[in-house]
């Protein structure tokens, strides 16, 4: 929300726009009317928002029209253009024709300044201005409302003002669209997302219990059981589904917002969006979204892994311990979007039982500022790990979810890949756009790790280090085509030669004849030269499951990012020998003592 107001008071002259500051400023009639007002500011704690708000004046014989241009710039509340009854139809034409275009002309809807409409002096006119001002509110959707007022009788002045402050603080364009009659796009999606979260029991009907939580989230206190009884009527008679089993449905409530901003009251909707983490534009803000700095990772703690615990039971509504790609695009629709495209990119949505230990990847990409970020409560469970050079100086990393990125020359085979990751080959037919994403776990030396593969576009533009950046590379070449391999080893030589992240070839499509790789070094050659591990041989074309050791491989480079190929090796052998001598040592330092006991 805006942290303060400006209003503009624009208008012909003798209209009253002086009158009106000096009475709300004075709390009564100044029998003197200077040219023009200084401008005022209202502190915050004596305006209904608790907001400060600056209240200009504009003066035609003391502004130049430069002036008055950037008084408009700056204002961020409804510029007023006021009437007087005794040319009122006049006074409109000039409204239509001068005022409103100069304040809001070439400007788009959407940032358009919103304008209050004053006709002032009511104290001498006889009825209702209301038939001359409606065709005018009616072709300008930037007029949030008219109001009359009396400066002399003091009638409706603080009610101008906070009409005013109220068209800035709750504006009614993003959330409505007046020539449609309808809820915009933008508000629509947000307000749909809240439903969904309200929903706890995600049956698509909001209960007494899930309204009166909603309704205490929002607004501090829960509704009488009467005033439930009553807003559920009302639904019930202008919707035909708006209500079901005795509860709200999604269509009840964006019809419930849509009268509170028909009848003025959209500040009830902007609390609601507000309370959710909307800003003015209909945006997450960023303490409801979760953002990585360059270079870092994060992974879920208990309290992450709780609150998806929480929401995967939720939507597993048959209780197979897996999601469907309904249960999936449910599930996701409290999500900016969906984080892994159309299709899911890990198997355990449909072959294994699901625990939430699946979902890190969806939030911990570490390195790949492209994705969204992740709405709070599961941002709050994410603790940032630092940067990934930290783990170079250790040596080893206590991370459990890696990055891979796949990159290769058009054709290389990165997609199938990617998809024998999650057990698919080739012989199995895979419908529709394969994702740029995999996940799916891994063992190192006995540990589950996690480890996402991001296929790069032969197309991609690597411009920055942070294009670049990732746990390990893996650079994927087609052992049949003999220049898959020197795109590969110019990546390399471009972006990964002088960096420390760990790097394996891969060549694909084994099974079918291998040609010399042209021009320069062979692989194998290019791979001792630069202490990189010899191509890993791989080949998804087959009835059975594809291989999964190299997969094994570039997670255990990701664990131990410092170790070259012949180190990584030995890893493990020296481990375990370290491991047996010191068993052995310490059973002979027992006998050692057990002896010197006895004797």
């Amino acid at each position: 929300m805006k942290r303060d107001v400006r209003i503009l008071l624009l208008g012909e002259a003798q209209v009253g726009k002086t009158s009106l500051i000096m009475a709300l400023v004075g709390e009564e009639f100044p029998e003197e009317v200077p040219p023009r007002a200084e401008e005022i500011t209202i502190p915050a704690d004596v305006t209904p928002e608790k907001v400060p708000t600056h209240i200009v004046d504009y003066s035609e014989s003391e502004q130049t029209e430069d002036e008055l241009q950037e008084e408009i710039a700056k204002v961020t509340a409804s510029p007023s253009p006021l009437c007087s009854h005794r040319s009122f139809s006049v006074l409109a034409l000039q409204i239509r024709t001068k005022w409103i275009p100069m304040v809001n002309g070439g400007a788009e809807k959407g940032a358009r300044i919103p304008i209050i409409l004053v006709g002032n002096k009511s104290d001498l006119q006889m009825g209702s201005s209301m038939e001359v001002i409606l065709p005018i509110m009616n072709q300008f959707s930037e007029i949030e409302t008219c109001v009359e007022c009396s400066a002399k009788n003091l009638k409706n002045i603080s009610e101008l003002f906070y009409y005013a402050q109220k068209a800035v603080l709750h504006p009614t364009a993003p959330l409505y669209d007046p020539e449609e009659k309808q809820l915009r796009p933008a508000c629509s999606r947000a307000l749909t997302r809240i439903f969904n979260l309200s929903d706890q029991d995600n049956n698509q009907i909001l209960s007494d219990d899930e309204l009166n939580y909603f309704q205490k989230s929002c607004f501090g206190n829960p509704l009488a059981p009467q005033a439930l009884e009553d807003v559920k009527m009302v639904v019930w008679k202008n919707t035909t589904d708006g209500v079901q089993d005795n509860g709200l449905t999604l269509n009840g409530f964006l019809f419930l917002n849509t009268l509170f901003i028909q009848r003025g009251r959209h500040e009830t909707t902007w609390t609601i969006l507000r309370r959710f983490g909307y800003d003015d534009e209909l945006e997450l803000t960023d303490d409801y979204l979760f953002r990585l700095p360059p270079g870092c990772s994060t992974e879920l703690n208990h309290l992450g892994y709780q609150f998806l615990q929480r929401l995967f039971e939720k939507h597993d509504k048959d209780q197979d311990g897996a999601l469907s790609p309904a249960e999936l695009q449910n599930f996701f629709s409290v999500f900016p979007c969906m984080p892994w495209g159309p299709e899911p990119a890990f198997p355990a949505w449909i072959s294994l039982p699901v625990d939430p230990h699946s979902l890190p990847g969806c939030a911990a990409l570490p390195g790949v500022p492209r994705l969204p970020g992740l709405p709070h409560p599961l941002g709050a469970g994410l603790p940032d790990s630092g940067p990934h050079r930290i783990d170079l100086e250790k040596g080893q990393t206590q991370r459990n979810v890696f990055l891979c990125k796949v990159l290769g020359a058009r054709g290389a085979g990165k997609s199938a890949f990617l998809q024998a990751f999650l057990g698919r080959s080739l012989a199995r037919e895979n419908p529709g756009e394969p994702s740029l994403y995999t996940i799916n776990t891994v063992q190192v030396n006995g540990q589950e790790k996690y480890l996402i593969l991001h296929e790069v576009s032969a197309e991609t533009q690597l411009t920055k280090p942070s294009d670049a950046a990732c746990d390990v590379a893996c650079l994927i070449y087609d052992l049949s085509d003999p220049k898959s391999f020197s795109y590969c080893a110019s990546i390399y030589k471009q972006h990964y030669m002088d960096s420390q992240i760990p790097c394996v070839f891969v060549a694909s499509k084994t099974d079918l004849p291998e040609a010399s790789q042209q021009p320069g070094l062979s692989p194998a050659e290019f791979c001792y030269k630069h202490c990189l591990p010899p191509p890993f041989l791989f080949s998804c074309h087959s009835q059975g499951p594809p291989g999964t050791a190299v997969y094994t491989k570039l997670a255990t480079a990701a664990t131990f990012p410092h170790l070259n190929a012949v180190e990584l090796g030995a890893a493990s052998f020296w481990l375990r020998v370290a491991l047996g001598a010191a068993v052995t040592a310490l059973v002979g330092f027992t006998l050692y003592r057990v002896l010197a006991k006895n004797k």
